[in-house]
Parts: C-alpha cells; structure tokens; sequence
C-alpha cells in the first residue's frame, strides 16, 4: 500500500491498556514453556496497530511541525506514550514471572529475557508523568529547531538548506552561514538553556524514583544494552583518545595539505577539496532511479526491498521550511513497511542519509517478513541498528558512481574520512553526557566550558575563531540525539567500529562482506551487540588494543587515496 493511502485512526488508549492486562495474566498463567512462546508472539502482535498509528502521527508532524492537526496528535501520543510503554513493561514482569521463562531464551536467544529485564528495571508508573512531561519538552525542542529559518543569499532558509553554504568555496560565504545558523540558535539561548535544564533534572528525576544514581546509570538499563555498561564504554573512550585522535590529526594535516588551506578554523572543516566538495547528480528522480539500480545490481533481496519502498512512496527526502532537521526510518508494522525521513540539501550527505537510512528500512523490511521474529523483537539494540545502517553506506560503494559520476573517487574519500573522523566527535557527545547528569546543578556557562574541554580533548584541531555559538561552547545543543535520546550517540561510534571493519573488509572481497553483512542482517534482534559482531567475524572495540589496529589500517588506506 502506497503511503499516502494509509489511513490513521486515533487508538483507543483504554481499550489497548485493557488488553494489556489480559496478555500479563495470560504471560503470568500460562502452563509450560511452549504456551508462554505463543503467549509472547502474541503479546508482540498486540501493539501493531497502536505503533503504526503512532508512527504514521510522527511521521507527519515531523514532515510538518506547524500542521496543528499533527501537533495534536503527536501531543496525543506524548501524553498516552509512557502508560502504553508502563502496560507493555507489566506484561514483561509477568513473563519474567513465570516459572518457564527460560523457555523464551531457549527459542528467541538471548536477548528476549535479558531484553525484558532492562524494561522493567527502566520503567514503571511511578514515572509517568515524568515521562509525559519530557516528551512534551523534547516536543518544545522539535518546533524550536524544526521552526528555525534564518536569512541568507536574500532567501530565508532551514538549517539543513544552509549546507551547500557551508561547503562553498568562499571563505566568507561558509562564516557567513555559520554565522547565520548560530544567529538562531543564540536568538533562542534562553530557551534552549532551560529545555535542557529542565530535561536533565527530569531524566535524573525518573532516576532516582528507581532507584538509580543519576540517568547516567538509568541510560544504559533503558537503551538496552546487553553485555556491556558504563566501565567498558569508558574503556572504547580512552582507546579512541588514546589510539584515535592522534592518527586523526594524520588525517587532518592531510585534509589541509590537500585543500591548501594552511590554518582551518571550523568554518573550513566542511572543505575537503581544494576544487570542491563532491557534488552528487540533481534531481530526485534521477537520484532515485539511480538508487534502484544500485540495490539491483547489489543482490535479489535489496532489489526486492528498493522497489516495494520506491512504489510505496516511502521516502520523504527533500528539504522544506516547518520540516523537522535530521533524518530517521520508522516501521510501520500493521502494513510491514519501513518509512524513511531526511532532509536533502543537495550536498554529498544526501547519499549519507540515503544508503543509511535504507540500511535501516533493509534490516526491517527482511526482519519483518520472518514469521519466526516477533514485532518487538525485529529490531536488536540501536549500538547493532546502526550497523547495518552505517556498512549500508560502505557496501553501496562499487555503485556509488551512479550518484556521483566524475565525484566518485572523491566522495570516497570523504566518506571514509568523515566516517573515521566521527568517531572522535561522537565520544565527546558521550562523554559530555555523562558529565551533565552526573552534574545536574552546572551552569549553562559551565556546561559549554566542559564542552570546549571535550573539543580539545578529542578535535584538538579545531580553532573555533570566536565564531558565534560554537566559539562559546554551545555547539552541542545543535545535536538533537542530547536533546531528544540521552545516551544514543555513543551507539553511532560503536557501529562505526563496525562498518569499518565491513569496509576494510570489503576491499579485499566485496562478496564476502556482503554475506557476512546479511548473516548478520537476518539475526534481527535476536541477539546482542558482541554476538552480531562475532557473527560476522568482525572484532569487539571493548577490548583493550581492538581500536588501534582498525586506526591505523584507515590511516594507511587514506593515505594510498587521496585525490584532488
């Protein structure tokens, strides 16, 4: 079914709630290990409808942040949310219940019990309207940035439209965009400052109502993380201090070699090219014919995948004014379709977003269509969901030319550059985080001076040169994952680790990787973060010295390819 065709009716929140109740008793009762399976199949279907209706609510606020229609819903859901998710939590406590509940590991692997575990140590009722009032922040947060426009050029554009400024190869021009950007943001500081006082000191909140420390310590029972906590991401953060920066100050040196551009501030940082920034080919539709091709030729299951999303409409890709910044894909299980959102700006990360999403959309398309995966458990963790969105961009590779044409070699480059390059950023995200809510009481002055600090410790290149906004060290509150999911973004450098092995990988044998890529693919979210990496072969970066073999290979390989 066409997007435009999918009808959305408000839930019957009762009604579900009800149900709710039914399935625990049933989870609690059930009288052996087979009729608790059916019982948690049965749960998983429970919530299609209420999913669906609520992603197909988001999907179009956030096409439209000022359609007052969608914002009722979106309101609607913000406030009925935490009790669906406390009903669906009680239905867990009564599975772990039961005295069979190793039945379900037995069947699903690992992470169904364990998966379980984390919800009910992450919610309860006593956090609803905690929980009510923090959608209804991160909601505030959306319409501040999802609202902004700003002048430029004589025109008055979003912030993703100002990237192809960013890139131009005029010096002040990119301040003057930079400029631009940070006019809005500081326009908005007051507001900004107290939404994310006030988000830390609920989260903290919700916390300590169960029994937690900080949610810092909370984060990590609520992503699901499985296997792993805060000690060993502290580990993988030192190595990339450690191992990391100092190959990326390499790479940067090289950066400026190559673009001549003798002292960069961070105005330069988007120029990688002396002649410029490779330019993928204009047009949506040729991008999308261009896109069916490549899932084509790449193997039979992406092909299927390509054309059910192309002639489902489901893609919502281009920039507009009142759309919300970013990009995401959402499933919509009533009808088993993935949706994809971005915002194009006719700079190389439209093909970023493009194959990253559809990294995504493919892992939910196959997970979905394997009647032994329940709903809730199609998905793995988002450390894992990022995998296959993040080697999604390097797999697409030997097709990429018919995205960029004479740019390909280029957009390589850059590719692998940034990708390696992010790891840096996105420890300092993370680190910052567990800062702030171990800290609650600083300062919006002291929560940007320990942001500068975290620059220095991991882009110690960056020479900010009294920009506004980013020189005072609130650059940060341009990230939405800090404002709208604490804690996400060290999922991004994770998979990263991840998707850089499939790209080394797939230098030597590009068949292989994509196999190992599908095994992996195929185990949905049936198992953890370590057991997908294992299934693939590839290497864990919690342990000591795993970081610093990749560092260096990508140094080398960008080394031997440096063009323009």
């Amino acid at each position: 079914m066409k997007f435009s065709e999918m009808t959305y009716t408000r839930p019957d929140i009762d009604a579900l709630l009800a149900r709710c109740k039914q399935l625990a008793t049933k989870a609690a009762d059930a009288p052996d290990g087979d009729a608790l399976i059916q019982v948690y199949y049965e749960q998983s279907r429970a919530f299609a409808d209420y999913t669906t209706a609520s992603q197909l609510a988001n999907i179009h606020y956030t096409c439209d942040t000022r359609d007052a229609y969608w914002k009722a819903e979106q309101d609607f859901f913000d406030a009925n949310g935490p009790a669906v998710t406390n009903a669906s939590v009680e239905i867990s406590r009564a599975f772990l219940a039961n005295p069979y509940v190793e039945a379900l590991t037995e069947h699903f692997g690992t992470t169904c019990v364990a998966g379980m575990k984390n919800a009910v140590l992450g919610m309860d009722d006593r956090t609803v309207e905690l929980q009510q009032e923090f959608n209804a922040l991160v909601s505030q947060y959306q319409q501040i940035y999802g609202g902004a426009l700003v002048e430029l050029d004589g025109k008055q554009l979003t912030i993703p439209q100002l990237g192809p400024y960013k890139e131009d190869l005029d010096p002040a021009v990119r301040r003057a965009a930079y400029e631009a950007e940070a006019g809005y943001f500081d326009a908005h500081r007051d507001e900004l400052d107290a939404l994310y006082t006030k988000i830390v000191k609920n989260l903290n909140q919700q916390a300590k109502v169960l029994g937690y420390k900080d949610y810092s310590e909370l984060s990590y029972v609520r992503m699901n993380r499985i296997g792993y906590g805060q000690a060993e991401i502290q580990a993988f953060r030192d190595q990339v201090a450690r191992d990391v920066v100092p190959e990326l100050q390499k790479v940067m040196a090289m950066r400026a070699k190559r673009t001549g551009i003798t002292h960069p501030t961070f105005t330069d940082l988007p120029i990688i090219f002396k002649d410029g920034n490779p330019k993928p080919i204009p047009g949506y539709q040729a991008r999308m014919d261009a896109a069916r091709t490549m899932y084509h030729e790449l193997s039979p299951e992406t092909a299927e995948f390509i054309d059910f999303m192309q002639d489902n409409e489901l893609f919502d890709v281009e920039s507009r004014p009142g759309k919300m910044s970013g990009g995401y894909m959402t499933s919509l299980p009533s009808y088993k379709a993935p949706f994809i959102f971005a915002n194009w700006n006719d700079t190389s990360g439209d093909v970023d977003v493009l194959t990253h999403e559809c990294g995504h959309a493919f892992e939910g398309y196959v997970a979905e269509r394997d009647p032994n995966v329940p709903a809730d458990l199609e998905c793995p963790a988002m450390e894992s969901a990022e995998i296959h969105s993040m080697a999604m961009e390097f797999l697409t590779a030997p097709w990429h030319h018919l995205l960029f044409g004479k740019d390909t070699e280029k957009y390589a480059l850059l590719h692998a550059e940034d990708s390696f390059v992010f790891l840096a950023y996105g420890c300092a995200v993370d680190e910052f985080q567990h800062i702030m809510y171990q800290n609650p009481d600083l300062t919006p002055d002291q929560r940007n001076a320990e942001w500068l600090k975290l620059e220095k410790k991991y882009r110690p290149w960056i020479d900010f040169d009294n920009l506004p906004f980013y020189g005072r060290g609130a650059g940060w509150q341009r990230q939405l994952h800090i404002y709208e999911c604490p804690f996400y973004y060290i999922d991004y450098c994770l998979s990263t680790m991840a998707a850089l092995q499939f790209f080394l990988l797939s230098l030597d044998d590009h068949k292989d990787a994509w196999q190992r890529y599908l095994k992996l693919v195929r185990r949905a979210g049936l198992a953890s973060y370590t057991e997908l990496l294992q299934t693939a072969g590839l290497k864990v970066p919690f342990a000591e010295g795993s970081v610093k073999g990749i560092a260096q290979q990508m140094t080398r390989w960008l080394e031997e390819h440096q063009v323009g």
